[in-house]
């Protein structure tokens, strides 16, 4: 497509978006977060151009936000923090940093995130806020730091411990995946994944030729660790703690590497207090106490990035058998 037919298609989307009803305008603002066109690209991208579909999608994630409440998911902490450093250690996922480019990394602990402290519900909620935060937060601060407008991300996928017992936790996975794919698409730039058995390369290789263009090449498997290759874009202070096994500086290093999993780092801390003051601004400003939310979601089909990636995992699995 032209660049003139795609500036085209944004103008004709976001004229659509002004036709909408005001409770649905106001929650895109505050999805946009000032970058009304960005947004609509990337929903356009999702269904390869196609306005009248890209413009369902992006009515049906505005009507997901305003039913799950997700414009003060940010005021609803995981309560007692117990619980919440319970959900951390279960679900591996964590800021390791950032590229040469400013963009955030991402780092997911596939293979040995367990999911069997705390209900789905929780789970959930953890991995929207970490995506509301990205948005609201993360990347505006990128933004500002480095003159331009930053609205993506990079996620390194680690496949260190899958085992057989991780098809029962396939499910959640796919859940999340999903609801990435539905509301919040093309925020990925790249997936990286690493330490990966070799069953699980054999399954990609078979299912990579069957897909579009766009999603081959947003994933790559590397090969081991992966932080040689992963040093081409990101220094090495950026890269998660699971990448530095073969790399030249590792065993001098190890030591002093922080787990972006855990509660105590950084990221976490950050986010968290984030949240807890979300939460007592909003009970001040409302004089009622916040009320906790729970999520639930209808689960359509998705054949989409993320959820092709699970399927990989899923047959890999499999073939263990």
């Amino acid at each position: 497509m032209s660049m003139a037919s795609q500036q085209e298609a944004i103008k004709q989307l976001i004229a659509l978006m002004e036709q909408v009803d005001e409770h649905l305008k106001a929650t895109f603002k505050n999805m946009h977060q000032g970058h009304p066109s960005e947004t609509v690209l990337r929903f356009l991208k999702a269904r390869e151009w196609n306005a009248p579909k890209a413009h369902k999608m992006l009515l049906d994630c505005l009507n997901w936000r305003i039913n799950n409440d997700i414009d003060s998911v940010l005021a609803k902490p995981i309560i007692p923090v117990d619980l919440y450093r319970a959900v951390r250690d279960s679900q591996l996922v964590g800021l390791s940093g950032y590229t040469k480019e400013g963009l955030p990394v991402f780092a997911i602990g596939v293979g040995m995130s367990t999911f069997d402290k705390a209900s789905v519900n929780f789970y959930l909620q953890s991995h929207i806020q970490i995506n509301e935060y990205r948005d609201r937060v993360i990347l505006p601060a990128a933004s500002k730091k480095h003159g331009r407008h930053i609205s993506n991300c990079y996620k390194i996928l680690d496949m260190t411990g899958l085992k057989l017992c991780a098809l029962s936790q396939l499910k959640l996975l796919t859940i999340i995946s999903t609801v990435d794919d539905l509301n919040y698409p093309e925020k990925t730039v790249t997936y990286y994944i690493v330490n990966a058995p070799y069953v699980f390369s054999a399954c990609w290789k078979a299912v990579k030729p069957l897909l579009h263009e766009r999603t081959r090449k947003k994933v790559q498997v590397l090969q081991g660790s992966g932080g040689d290759e992963l040093l081409k874009i990101m220094d090495y202070a950026s890269l998660p703690h699971f990448c530095r096994r073969e790399n030249s500086r590792s065993s001098r290093n190890s030591s002093r590497v922080s787990d972006c999993f855990s509660l105590d780092h950084p990221f976490h801390q950050q986010l968290y207090s984030y949240v807890k003051q979300q939460q007592q601004s909003q009970s001040y400003h409302y004089k009622i106490p916040t009320k906790q939310g729970s999520y639930h979601f209808s689960m359509p089909n998705a054949d989409s990035d993320g959820a092709i990636i699970v399927e990989t995992i899923k047959s890999a699995l499999e073939e263990q058998r």
